[in-house]
């Protein structure tokens, strides 16, 4: 008999552990169905703002890391330990070629947007997948409509679709309501994972823990 799991992730795309807990958590969901093929998930991105006062044109990477850690030292140490935890779940950064970090409210958006008119899983996971890719491993402005446009196309979308879309303000109050919804909750990090609407994971925690939080969350309650 199926059984179907509903993880919510609550993520930021210039959030570095948010990429490394996309895989860890794909890795987890694997090491679930291996004890249970009869699993089914479906993923629901939800959105956050790491800085919500970021400007809508975004600003300089490096100096704004600098600014939060207090220094290139600080930054460096910090990339480096990032960096070796993405390569344990096949995620190389390059942070050097970043040379803008992004406003996320329209890549935001356009994950609402593909949710919301029932694209298929793969092709949001593609997205999201791609969205990550763009700023982390390419250095790509995810914060642009036309750039955007282009990886959605990537993922099975409409160039001219995407960015009418980008360009209005459509989608904006919903993502906005979401982040609000979130913030209500009590997230105040991410990544941030809800197992069957009841059982919260905070962080990027490793398959083995994701895991075993799944199959707790998979138990009937009471």
């Amino acid at each position: 008999m199926t059984m179907n799991i509903a993880i919510d992730i609550v993520s930021d795309l210039v959030c570095p552990w948010c990429f490394i807990g996309k895989h860890r958590l794909a890795s987890a969901v694997g090491l679930v169905q291996e004890k249970f093929p009869e699993a089914r998930f479906q993923l629901n991105w939800l959105p956050y703002f790491l800085n919500p006062d970021t400007p809508p044109k975004g600003e300089p990477y490096r100096a704004f890391l600098e600014a939060k850690f207090g220094g290139a030292k600080q930054v460096n140490k910090a990339l480096a330990e990032v960096a070796e935890a993405g390569r344990e779940v096949g995620v190389e950064f390059d942070f050097e070629r970043i040379v803008t970090r992004p406003n996320t409210l329209r890549a935001h958006r356009l994950i609402y947007r593909a949710q919301s008119i029932g694209h298929r899983p793969g092709e949001i996971a593609a997205l999201v997948e791609r969205l990550f890719v763009g700023h982390f491993q390419r250095g790509e402005d995810i914060g642009d409509s036309a750039t955007l446009a282009e990886i959605a196309v990537e993922s099975g979308d409409r160039k001219g679709d995407v960015i009418a879309y980008l360009e209005s303000f459509e989608g904006t109050p919903q993502v906005q309501s979401l982040v609000g919804k979130v913030g209500g909750l009590g997230v105040s990090g991410v990544p941030f994972f809800i197992i069957q609407r009841r059982l919260a994971v905070s962080g990027a925690q490793t398959a083995v823990v994701m895991a075993a939080a799944i199959m707790q969350a998979m138990k009937p309650p009471g």
